[in-house]
């Protein structure tokens, strides 16, 4: 627990420090590691207790918040992984387009979640199931894909290939229509073709921090400033910031 909040912790800093990419928040080809972590997460051995920057194998999923132990783990349900969860937290902080309430009186999931014979569904045809109604199917099309797309990583941030004995079906498609088929498909999406979406998302939740309000008409032109200066500054963290002051 410690060395997954450390990480995040670290890799924020790095980024600050070395005024590095924003993007490196959701893909990078590091992160900070010690032996137990490395472990955890089915990575490369790495020596010590201490968290260190370690460049991860090519192709790798891990890189990013959103594929390390404390964001997987604060998505979740105590006993299971939550599509619904982690596909609401992509939306509300990496893309800025957060759904309205669900509407009262929907079943639990577990209601859902058993065939007809009574045997266990793969949370992908459970939540199938669990969505028949248009009105619950309008905002479970935006979060479940991507949601779907960490399905690879267990609540505690594991790497895991199937589920209820059924291999994990990754792919996916944005409200926008770009399809990805893995976690690291997804990633590039953000990072390059919504990476607008984020830049915004980021400044408005950077703003709102920095002034203690939340932000009204006349900030939009701020803030498109601060968006156009780290579209063009490569998105250096120092843009944003100095921008904000």
């Amino acid at each position: 627990r410690r060395a997954m909040r450390s990480e995040t912790e670290m890799v924020f800093d790095y980024v600050l420090r070395e005024d590095r990419s924003v993007l490196e928040s959701i893909d990078a080809d590091y992160t900070f590691l010690n032996a137990k972590l490395a472990t955890h997460y089915g990575l490369p051995p790495v020596e010590g207790d201490t968290l260190r920057r370690v460049t991860l194998p090519e192709g790798s999923p891990r890189g990013g918040f959103l594929t390390e132990g404390t964001v997987l783990a604060v998505t979740s349900n105590p006993t299971r992984t939550s599509p619904v969860k982690r596909g609401l937290f992509v939306l509300e902080n990496f893309l800025g387009t957060p759904p309205p309430p669900p509407p009262p009186d929907i079943p639990a999931l577990e209601e859902s979640a058993k065939s007809a014979d009574g045997k266990d569904l793969p949370l992908r045809a459970a939540l199938a199931a669990h969505r028949d109604k248009p009105l619950c199917a309008s905002c479970h099309e935006r979060m479940d894909p991507l949601g779907f797309a960490l399905e690879n990583f267990n609540a505690m941030g594991m790497w895991r290939d199937v589920d209820a004995r059924q291999p994990i079906d990754p792919a996916g498609e944005l409200v926008t229509g770009e399809k990805f088929s893995n976690i690291r498909d997804l990633k590039r999406l953000l990072t390059h073709e919504r990476r607008l979406d984020y830049y915004r998302c980021l400044t408005e939740k950077m703003l709102t921090y920095a002034l203690g309000r939340g932000l009204d008409y006349y900030d939009v032109q701020t803030v498109d400033q601060i968006v156009d200066n780290l579209e063009k500054n490569q998105g250096r963290i120092s843009t944003l910031i100095t921008g904000i002051i």
